[in-house]
């Protein structure tokens, strides 16, 4: 009886780091940092679009930095405008699941339904680019990175997360960027709700130019 608890502890154990693991899952491919040398730097935002795009890509305007956004479908449906205006920027758009829901024990009609309903709204905002896939909290476990790697899709997670905290304050999340982000680096901030991130970025632009930092997209990352 206690061999038996331990090996399903021991199971369940492997399945939360797994599902939970920014480096690895079980099928396809996974990116969270891509090795090179060169002083590249993928900057990406979560979630949304919301009322705070115009915003947001006002401030990238002036900083001349592309980014990647990771949006949620049912918000693309009912702002379609705000997708649009993202798409018509020149940024990456990447997709984010259709409800944010974690995608865990769930089916592999329910993965195909998040996914590609997603495409079809991100399609709609007049993006012709790649769309890789980031899954919400980056939780996943067996039916997402199947249905991923069948149909060649990369998962892109992240290795700087500066905002992971709530409420953490404009010094803190430029401190945390900027001594995390190495060459390669994929940073990941939620810029779309309230808090300090939006006011963040232009100190973690012009404070990784200022080490000789390019920002690219995550596609132009991946190319490397």
């Amino acid at each position: 009886m206690a061999v038996g608890i331990v090996v399903v502890l021991a199971v369940a154990a492997g399945l939360y780091v797994a599902m939970n693991s920014r480096t690895y899952q079980v099928a396809g491919r996974l990116v969270d940092r891509v090795a090179t040398d060169e002083k590249l730097v993928a900057l990406t935002f979560d979630d949304g679009p919301t009322a705070r795009t115009p915003e947001v890509l006002r401030t990238l305007a002036q900083l001349q930095v592309p980014a990647t956004f990771y949006l949620v479908g049912e918000d693309l449906a009912a702002h379609p405008e705000y997708g649009a205006a993202i798409a018509a920027a020149g940024h990456e758009i990447g997709n984010h699941t259709y409800t944010h829901r974690r995608m865990v024990l769930v089916s592999g009609d329910a993965v195909r339904d998040e996914v590609e309903r997603t495409d079809t709204e991100i399609r709609r905002t007049g993006y012709q680019g790649p769309i890789t896939f980031r899954p919400p909290y980056g939780k996943k476990l067996w039916a997402l990175p199947r249905y991923l790697a069948d149909h060649d899709r990369t998962t892109v997670t992240w290795d700087v997360e500066s905002d992971s905290a709530g409420g953490a304050s404009r010094e803190a999340v430029v401190g945390d960027a900027l001594a995390q982000t190495r060459p390669g680096s994929i940073i990941l901030l939620h810029v779309m709700y309230g808090g300090d991130s939006l006011a963040a970025v232009p100190e973690i632009v012009n404070g990784l130019r200022t080490q000789g930092y390019r920002f690219v997209t995550v596609s132009e990352l991946l190319a490397r």
